[in-house]
């Protein structure tokens, strides 16, 4: 699998990734009689096997980093993966984000501003509506000590910086499944 990187990123409100959690459930069990059905025809339309796909994977990721280039990078590489993406560059903007918004993950980078990213995860996994939601620290302290307190905050996982692209997508879907 090759990986382009582009800098430019769309803005996305929050507002348009909104999806009830009651719908999951039914949205599955119409995933699933589609995929039947698309596997059991002779001929398969590419189109249709890349929109379920995309389907399959709509996930909304929260994407925490001060660096605006990580950011960007990182949403890039997600969307390309059918994910819906959400940014964020401190703790404020990440509380902003969690008022309005359903998550299925967060990526949370050690080194922000005024709040690290050990304290928010703490303050994420002891909130009683989000503590539900895997947070995957993405971070370049990668002493074992770092990564010790990563998952002593709370942290489903661990990713170094710098990261290998395929190594951050299988955690990002191991650590989804696991969740579901």
């Amino acid at each position: 699998m090759s990986t382009v990187f582009y800098f430019g990123f769309k803005v996305m409100s929050s507002k348009n990734i909104k999806r009830p959690t009651a719908d999951k459930t039914l949205q599955k069990r119409i995933e699933n009689i589609k995929r039947k059905k698309i596997v059991s025809e002779k001929v398969v339309s590419l189109t249709d096997f890349r929109d379920l796909k995309k389907q399959s994977d709509n996930r909304n990721i929260l994407v925490v980093d001060d660096d605006e280039v990580m950011r960007s990078v990182l949403k890039r590489i997600l969307e390309a993966e059918g994910y819906s993406v959400i940014l964020a560059e401190d703790g404020l903007q990440l509380s902003k984000i969690l008022e309005n918004t359903n998550l299925d993950l967060i990526l949370l980078d050690v080194n922000l501003p005024w709040v690290n990213g050990y304290e928010l995860c703490q303050i994420v996994k002891d909130h009683s509506a989000l503590k539900h939601v895997p947070v995957v620290m993405v971070s370049a302290q990668n002493s074992q000590e770092d990564i010790e307190k990563g998952f002593e905050s709370g942290a489903n996982d661990y990713v170094t910086k710098p990261f290998d692209v395929d190594f951050i997508m299988e955690t990002i879907s191991k650590t989804i499944r696991k969740s579901s």
